[in-house]
């Protein structure tokens, strides 16, 4: 008789959630934040790492409670192309740490105004946690703060939780481009603000996601309605009363 799989329960601050039980977008948020109070993070990213043709960290977020003033100005300073953060991202299977005098975050920069970027958002340290789906994309799960470099104990409970979190996340994300069905909350809020003539940019900034974020949503929408691009996704949401 074989074994029954048995979804992970995580623990975090005396909060406890079953992997298997996270159903939304919004319970994995949860999850993160929950990281961030417990450890004294100040926030928290979902990234998709990029190939070296993405230049722009904004199209790479994929949820964050990071102010998105944070990710234009780095967009501003042009640091994707630089950063070898994102170089160690690329190898790196094991989690790691870099602050503000790390040599691997400036080594490459010679923008020195990145260095006070960082430590005016309140991201002196920061831990990068890499992760993949199932179909074998590699993203990272990124914690920052200012606060002391975390234990080893307390690294391996971090990348235990943003491990089982994210895979979870993408679960839910596969599943949502598999079936068809109803629109999510944010999809019908991405479309309706796109029916005003919004662009992704604002609709990045009226609903505090990213680009890569909204335009995710809005991807989704156009292949749950079954459509081919996002006008007539528009105009089958107008006529099914999914949007006014």
């Amino acid at each position: 008789m074989g074994s029954r799989f048995v979804s992970p329960e995580i623990v975090v601050a005396g909060n406890s959630w079953t992997i298997g039980n996270l159903e939304e977008e919004s319970d994995v948020r949860r999850v993160f934040e929950s990281i961030c109070a417990h450890y004294a993070f100040q926030g928290f990213a979902v990234i998709a790492l990029p190939s070296r043709s993405v230049p722009m960290l904004r199209k790479l977020v994929m949820m964050t409670n990071w102010s998105m003033e944070i990710v234009r100005q780095y967009d501003d300073l042009g640091l994707l192309k630089t950063s070898p953060v994102f170089e160690q991202l690329r190898v790196s299977t094991v989690p790691f740490t870099v602050d503000n005098s790390s040599p691997l975050a400036f080594a490459r920069i010679a923008v020195q105004s990145a260095r006070g970027l960082f430590a005016r958002s309140g991201f002196g340290r920061m831990v990068f946690i890499p992760v993949h789906d199932a179909d074998g994309r590699r993203s990272a799960v990124a914690f920052g703060g200012d606060r002391p470099e975390l234990s080893q104990q307390e690294l391996n409970a971090v990348t235990f939780v943003a491990g089982h979190a994210f895979n979870r996340l993408s679960e839910i994300w596969s599943a949502s481009r598999r079936a068809p069905g109803s629109l999510s909350r944010r999809e019908i809020e991405c479309l309706r603000l796109a029916a005003g003539g919004k662009t992704t940019v604002e609709m990045a900034r009226l609903l505090s996601l990213s680009e890569y974020t909204v335009n995710h949503y809005l991807n989704r929408a156009t292949r749950k309605l079954d459509s081919v691009n996002r006008v007539q996704t528009i105009a089958k949401a107008l006529r099914a009363g999914l949007i006014a």
